[in-house]
């Protein structure tokens, strides 16, 4: 008889697979049993922890969901500088990038999910949409960041540019000359991107530190 724990292990497995897979091929063509086979579980295991593949669906939108928020409170909340600070080089979304593991599908899952668009895409953004308005506001109720004259459209501003970001760092590396997700990626588009929201694109730019 499995153990409750084993089960959880299982449950994250059948999750964790199905988002790799989700990310490489997109939700409609995988499978149930492909799952399975790719977390070396059986078919029923997948259906008694999901109940059927749109539960699974389900589930790991609201994994990633929070896996972005998570990364938005590591990144943002634990920095009482604030990330538009002099100190705070490291733009938002490289340091995003940079505390995910190298090979994460999220930044893929993402891609795929919004741009195919449908309910589940839609739902997603909204998700997401929430988790950068609810940062923003924490960030302003700690005096880090001002929430604007139109706090709806600044957060979709800055959720838009931090989902680009992550969607697109391969074809960014590929023209730059760097990962973003090493220091050196994360320090010069850093400075770069505290250049233009500190003093705009006709303003001086800001100091490169090192």
């Amino acid at each position: 008889m499995r153990s409750r724990f084993d089960d959880r292990t299982a449950r994250a497995r059948i999750r964790d697979e199905a988002l790799r897979l989700f990310a490489g091929h997109g939700a409609d063509a995988v499978t149930v049993r492909a799952v399975a086979s790719a977390a070396d579980v059986s078919p029923a295991l997948v259906i008694r922890h999901y109940g059927a593949k749109a539960g699974l669906r389900a589930a790991v939108d609201e994994y990633v969901a929070d896996v972005f928020e998570s990364l938005l409170q590591q990144t943002v909340l634990a920095d009482e500088v604030g990330p538009f600070a002099p100190g705070a080089v490291p733009a938002l979304a490289a340091q995003i990038i940079g505390r995910l593991p190298p090979d994460s599908p999220v930044p893929a899952y993402l891609g795929r999910m919004l741009l195919e668009g449908g309910p589940a895409g839609s739902a997603l953004f909204r998700r997401l949409y929430t988790v950068s308005r609810d940062v923003l506001a924490e960030m302003a109720e700690k005096g880090v960041a001002d929430p604007g004259g139109d706090p709806a459209v600044r957060a979709a501003f800055l959720l838009v540019n931090d989902l680009a970001v992550l969607m697109l760092r391969p074809h960014i590396g590929a023209v730059v000359g760097v990962d973003l997700a090493t220091e050196e990626g994360m320090r010069r588009w850093g400075v770069e991107v505290l250049s233009i929201y500190r003093s705009g694109l006709g303003g001086g730019a800001v100091e490169d530190a090192r």
